[in-house]
């Protein structure tokens, strides 16, 4: 009887140890991280309604993005000598991935501007101010 005991212990035991890797190899795959390859390009188009404007003179800009969330932040950029300068016009991206913006501007001459978001940038577009 005290053998039977001790080999079903045993049995009991290797069963208890099995389970407990079986867990532990389960907790390990999970714990494992899981990368996907989804790299999503960010594009940002621009146009601007009008070409020429007066100074102060109400125009819009409007384009689409595409690999950005509703709501983001499309901000206008002006270049004033070799700086890239953000101006205070700012909207947020809409559902459909477009957006729309009301801007007014007064450096008379050729402006260079563009729409950003991060790091993603539309191509540069002019509207000259006379």
């Amino acid at each position: 009887m005290a053998i039977t005991k001790r080999h079903s212990l045993r049995i009991a035991a290797v069963g208890v140890v099995s389970a407990a890797s079986v867990v532990l190899a389960g907790t390990v795959a999970s714990a494992a991280p899981v990368v996907q390859a989804t790299s999503v390009k960010v594009g940002i188009t621009a146009k601007p309604s009008v070409t020429s404007v007066k100074a102060w003179q109400l125009f819009r800009v409007t384009g689409t993005a595409t690999g950005l969330k509703a709501g983001s932040k499309m901000a206008l950029q002006q270049k004033q000598g070799k700086n890239w300068v953000s101006l205070p016009a700012v909207t947020p991206l809409g559902s459909k991935g477009t957006y729309s913006l009301g801007v007014k501007l007064g450096l008379k001459g050729k402006n260079d501007l563009r729409i950003v978001n991060g790091k993603a940038v539309s191509p540069v577009f002019n509207v000259t101010v006379r």
